[in-house]
């Protein structure tokens, strides 16, 4: 998740301890509540190509004015599943990269090797490998980051950018690591992901444990969130603290987000990957605000903002003032629905983008 409160807003105080006193480790879905998911939808086989150094795998569908879709972390492009079905039914070209350090995609043991650039550049050789010369970009999460950042690094290439839950504005006035810390200190997981190997060791102690936790429907509550004081353990994103505590998911607030099946698919995935690269793209931030911050922060491009009313990090609210950045920006604001906004509100988010999509590139 891309500066994201990955703790549990809904969770109150008591419950938090009752969390992290149940001795029970994670177990399987109950059957009951996996029976009343429907079964994940299909998803196509990876095609590779060679871009930028690396060998990426890349699930596409459809034909037409082509969508690629960046996701965020820790996802995978299996989580835009339900978004490419859609869009390829409504006649659009939709791709989704596995990207650098994700899934099937290669991933270089450099931390330097994860800039914003690199995962730019990765893209603009996944649509030449493809005889692509321009393309919507849609990004969630730190996808959005990265989709936001094409318009800016190769405008040529794109047809218009679409940020899910994450907006866009300036450089911050200082390097953001340290302003972080400052904030909400040395435990907030964006803090703890700077040293190697730490935030790898608890996350892969028990990966399924962390999809169980995080990948959750009905567990934000902005207003709630919003009442807790400034020090609060929950208000400084101590993920990895609540990682390490015994877990009973009974506890756990809302509900899974994912059915049996498509937890296996990002459990399977990140045993066998780990998490690092996707963790150094978190490390990289400092070093993307020093690349960065020189730039003219302007997109002609039409745009599309949604936003998720629920998302406590990255509110609506982020989006205010992107119309000085993105002139040609719409917003959109789907209700009652938290972080995980394409695998949460699936059906929501696929009729504003394509709606957006008809109506710009028709």
């Amino acid at each position: 998740m891309l500066h994201h409160d990955l703790s549990r807003a809904r969770l109150s105080r008591r419950a938090l301890l009752q969390v992290a006193a149940a001795g029970a480790a994670a177990t399987a879905l109950p059957r009951a509540a996996a029976a009343r998911r429907a079964e994940a939808p299909s998803f196509p086989k990876p095609s590779y190509v060679n871009t930028n150094g690396i060998r990426m795998a890349v699930y596409e569908a459809g034909a037409g004015v082509p969508v690629v879709f960046s996701h965020g972390f820790p996802e995978l492009a299996y989580s835009w599943r339900h978004q490419l079905p859609a869009l390829a039914g409504a006649g659009f070209h939709a791709i989704a990269p596995d990207q650098r350090g994700y899934g099937n995609t290669q991933r270089p043991v450099e931390i330097e090797a994860y800039g914003i650039r690199d995962l730019c550049d990765d893209l603009v050789g996944m649509l030449d490998a493809k005889g692509i010369d321009k393309a919507v970009f849609c990004g969630h999460d730190w996808g959005g980051g990265v989709v936001w950042n094409m318009a800016l690094l190769h405008p040529k290439r794109v047809l218009g950018v679409i940020g899910v839950n994450t907006a866009f504005g300036p450089p911050a006035p200082g390097p953001p690591i340290e302003l972080l810390r400052r904030m909400r200190g040395d435990d907030n997981y964006v803090v703890a992901f700077q040293t190697p190997g730490v935030a790898e060791a608890v996350l892969e102690a028990d990966v399924r444990k962390v999809f169980v936790m995080l990948l959750r429907r009905g567990m934000w509550d902005a207003e709630e969130f919003a009442k807790l004081p400034p020090d609060d353990p929950q208000r400084k994103f101590q993920l990895l603290e609540l990682l390490k505590a015994p877990v009973d998911e009974a506890l756990l607030p809302g509900e899974p987000l994912l059915n049996e099946e498509e937890l296996q698919v990002f459990v399977s995935t990140f045993e066998r990957t780990g998490f690092a690269g996707g963790i150094n793209w978190y490390r990289n931030i400092d070093r993307n605000w020093r690349a960065m911050r020189n730039l003219d922060y302007h997109i002609e491009q039409p745009c599309l903002y949604v936003g998720a009313e629920d998302d406590i990090v990255l509110p609506p609210s982020s989006a205010n003032g992107l119309e000085r950045i993105a002139p040609k920006v719409e917003k959109v604001t789907i209700p009652d629905c938290g972080h995980w906004t394409q695998q949460e509100k699936p059906a929501e988010l696929n009729r504003i983008l394509i709606d957006w999509l008809r109506k710009t590139f028709a």
